[in-house]
C-alpha cells in the first residue's frame, strides 16, 4: 500500500474528526432504534435518513481508519529542503502574465483547501512545483489555458 502523507495538523483534523464521528454512533443508534417504534419500516422515512447517515459515519470512519494507518506524517517545521518544493513547503508564486502574487502550501489530499491557500500534493499546480527551486519558472495546465508562474519563495512553515 502506498504511503499517504499528511501534515502534522492534517493529522490532528483526521484524528478530531474520527473522535466525533465515533462519538456520534449512539446518537445515530438511538435514532434507529426511534424510528424503529414508528412502525413499518418499509415506509419510514426518519428510519431510512438514519440508516443512512450511520453507513455514511461508518465509511468515513473507515477511510479516516485506513489513511491515518497508512499516513506518512511530515512535520513542516522541521523540513530543511534548501529552497526545494517539497510536500509541506509554503510556495509563493508570480504569475508571469500579470504579475499577481499568490501563496500556496502543499498539503495531503483531505488537508486541501485552495481558500486558505491549501493545495493537494495531487494537484496539477502542486504536481508542477514538486522538485522545483526558488527562482525557477514552472507553466501549469489551467481551464483557461496554460499558466506560467515564478517561484519567488519557499519556506517550510
Amino acid at each position: 500500500m502506498n504511503k499517504v502523507p499528511l501534515t502534522v495538523r492534517g493529522a490532528r483534523l483526521l484524528r478530531e474528526e474520527l473522535q466525533r464521528l465515533k462519538a456520534e454512533r449512539p446518537q445515530i443508534s438511538a435514532a434507529i432504534g426511534a424510528a424503529r417504534e414508528h412502525g413499518d419500516l418499509r415506509e419510514n422515512a426518519e428510519y431510512h435518513a438514519a440508516k443512512e447517515q450511520q453507513g455514511l459515519a461508518e465509511a468515513r470512519i473507515r477511510d479516516i481508519e485506513a489513511k491515518l494507518s497508512l499516513a506518512q506524517i511530515i512535520d513542516v517545521e522541521k523540513l530543511d529542503a534548501g529552497g526545494k518544493v517539497v510536500f509541506g513547503a509554503t510556495v509563493h508564486l508570480v504569475n508571469a502574465e500579470d504579475d499577481a502574487e499568490m501563496r500556496y502550501q502543499i498539503v495531503g489530499e483531505d488537508e486541501a483547501d485552495i481558500r486558505q491557500g491549501l493545495i493537494s500534493i495531487r494537484s496539477p499546480l502542486a504536481r508542477a512545483m514538486i522538485g522545483k527551486w526558488e527562482g525557477d519558472e514552472i507553466e501549469v495546465a489551467a481551464p483557461k489555458g496554460r499558466q506560467s508562474y515564478e517561484i519567488v519563495g519557499v519556506e517550510y512553515i
